[in-house]
Formats: structure tokens, sequence, C-alpha cells
């Protein structure tokens, strides 16, 4: 059985970019649409492509199922959904531990969001000085969610929470 277990967080200076590793640039989209229940992912990395089954269990915890898939089916889906994003992903290794951030593009940009995915839910987590407010379980800073709902497109009671980190 596959788990994730995440942490997410916004992201308030460049301090990050000293500790990059790698690289890749993601494009995904949604067959799912709803919240609710399963949420199945396409995603386009590179000259790869897989489609992802993800279902929250509880606290930071989901289901995590991904696949390989042809490119060329996963390119067919891709062109056939409207709820897509596209993100640069960074890879960061700092303290021993791998972080994540995903730099949002076109219509979220300038979003940036920070994670670690952690062995358990209690274990100890050193916060680096680029990170801001936590925001594991905000279903609206989701990648479904800004498919679905852009950044660029939130009302002004979501945005003040990002421009106060």
């Amino acid at each position: 059985m596959a788990l994730e277990i995440e942490r997410r967080f916004l992201v308030k200076n460049d301090n990050w970019k000293e500790f990059i590793n790698k690289k890749i640039y993601i494009e995904q989209g949604y067959l799912s649409k709803s919240l609710d229940g399963w949420i199945i992912r396409v995603r386009l990395i590179g000259k790869s492509s897989k489609i992802a089954l993800k279902k929250h269990i509880k606290g930071f915890t989901n289901f995590e199922f991904e696949y390989s898939i042809p490119r060329r089916d996963a390119e067919t889906i891709m062109s056939n959904l409207s709820n897509t994003i596209k993100k640069e992903r960074f890879f960061l290794e700092i303290e021993k531990k791998s972080w994540i951030i995903d730099c949002f593009k076109e219509n979220n940009y300038p979003l940036e969001i920070a994670e670690i995915e952690l062995s358990n839910e209690n274990e100890d987590l050193f916060l680096p000085t680029f990170i801001s407010k936590e925001i594991t379980g905000l279903t609206h800073y989701s990648n479904f969610s800004l498919a679905n709902n852009p950044f660029s497109e939130w009302e002004e009671s979501y945005l003040t929470t990002f421009k106060s980190n």
C-alpha cells in the first residue's frame, strides 16, 4: 500500500535556491470533478508520463498510487482536460531531508509551495528560513483546487491569507 505523509508550506523568500540539486517541469491535469473520494491525476514530466490515484485518509496522510502510462495516451488525456496546472519543481536537500519547491506558472503564478514527505505524522521537523505559513490540509492550496480555481482568480479572503505571510 502506498502512503504519502506530506506537509506543505508557503514560501516567503528565495533562500531555498542555494539548496537546489535538481529541477523538472511538470504539467498535470485532473480527471476527477471534486475533492470527495479519489483524485485521478495525469502528469507529464519531461519524456515520462504517469497517472496517479490519491485519496485523503487523515491528518496529512494520503493514499497515493502512481503508474507510468504511454506518453501518447497521457498527451491525449491532457489535451481533453481544462483543469490543468504547470509548475517548475525544484528538489532540495536541507539538514539531510528532501524538500520540494513548486513554483507555479500561468494562472497560478507567483505561488510557491514547499513540501516535505515524512516517515510518520509525528516526525520532528526543522523548518528552514524560507518557510512561511503551513498550509497542510488547506484544500484551496491543493494542486487539484489550483487546477480548478487558479490563484489569480482567488477572492480577497484567500489572498489576504497569502499576503500576510
